[in-house]
């Protein structure tokens, strides 16, 4: 459904994406994770058509896009959420949605069909006739995912859906996500969240300063990437952590020079990979 083959975009001195290569695999949430900064906006960007690649090609449906909207007919089967909300706040929810219907050629009682199943889809039904200025955070990012499925695409692009949002929405947002893959969507989602990848992600591709810096599923990049795990230890003289591949034989090797009062061991996670992949230093 979506290639990116050898793609670069500078803007200026900067270069935004940097030779950056991936392919969606059928029926998959792909994540792509990133610091802020990394590239992810801009290889969405350049996923829809909105910016042209300054090398190497993007394919959508086997196909380039067209940069004349008009004759790029398979956009209709593509979905986008981004990450700056795209809605009209003096509307109400129902009236967005009818407006970006009508936009994808949608209309009479396909639309007003499309419009009742997406509200209820993320749980505006009953605030549908409220004007969005009025909506919390949360509401509107729900809002924009509906827009973004409103003609029932087979590829969603969300960029990054729960910024901002408290963590009744955020789990919402988590469901819906899960739903649309269960329904046969494929999706592409963007985070910096590791728990959000971790969880919704069949693989994930982790990039910084717009180069790939590893592609897998979550479980082989932790092995790939992850390094030893930590084991903390509780004793008399008080918290002491230990990097290791063997928890049960530091353990051992700890009690028998120690009285150990208790322990955690803390296996490497899709954070430690992060880290271990783009460096441990502030990003300001």
């Amino acid at each position: 459904m979506l290639l990116f083959d050898h793609v670069s975009k500078s803007f200026g001195d900067l270069r935004a994406v940097d030779d950056l290569s991936f392919e969606l695999e059928a029926g998959e949430v792909f994540g792509l994770l990133g610091p802020n900064g990394a590239g992810k906006t801009t290889a969405i960007n350049m996923a829809v058509g909105l910016l042209e690649p300054d090398e190497g090609v993007v394919r959508f449906a086997g196909e380039v896009f067209d940069r004349d909207p008009r004759e790029a007919k398979n956009r209709q089967a593509l979905g986008l959420a981004p990450q700056s909300i795209a809605l009209y706040e003096e509307l109400s929810a129902e009236a967005n949605l009818r407006f970006f219907g009508r936009l994808h050629g949608l209309g009479g009682a396909e639309l007003e069909e499309r419009v009742a199943a997406c509200l209820d889809f993320v749980d505006l039904t009953d605030v549908r006739k409220k004007a969005v200025s009025r909506y919390s955070g949360g509401m509107k990012r729900r809002l924009n995912l509906a827009v973004a499925i409103i003609h029932d695409p087979d590829l969603v692009l969300l960029d990054e859906p729960t910024v901002g949002v408290d963590p009744q929405s955020r789990n919402a947002i988590f469901d819906r996500v899960e739903q649309l893959r269960d329904e046969g969507k494929q999706i592409v989602y963007t985070t910096h969240y590791m728990e959000e990848a971790q969880r919704l992600c069949d693989r994930v591709a982790i990039i910084d300063r717009g180069r790939l810096m590893a592609l897998d599923t979550v479980a082989a990049l932790i092995a790939a990437h992850g390094g030893p795990g930590n084991l903390v230890v509780h004793s008399d003289d008080g918290e002491d952590r230990h990097e290791t591949t063997d928890p049960l034989k530091t353990l051992g090797e700890l009690q028998a020079r120690q009285a150990v009062d208790h322990f955690q061991y803390l296996p490497p996670d899709l954070e430690t990979v992060f880290l271990n992949l783009t460096g441990r230093a502030l990003r300001d």
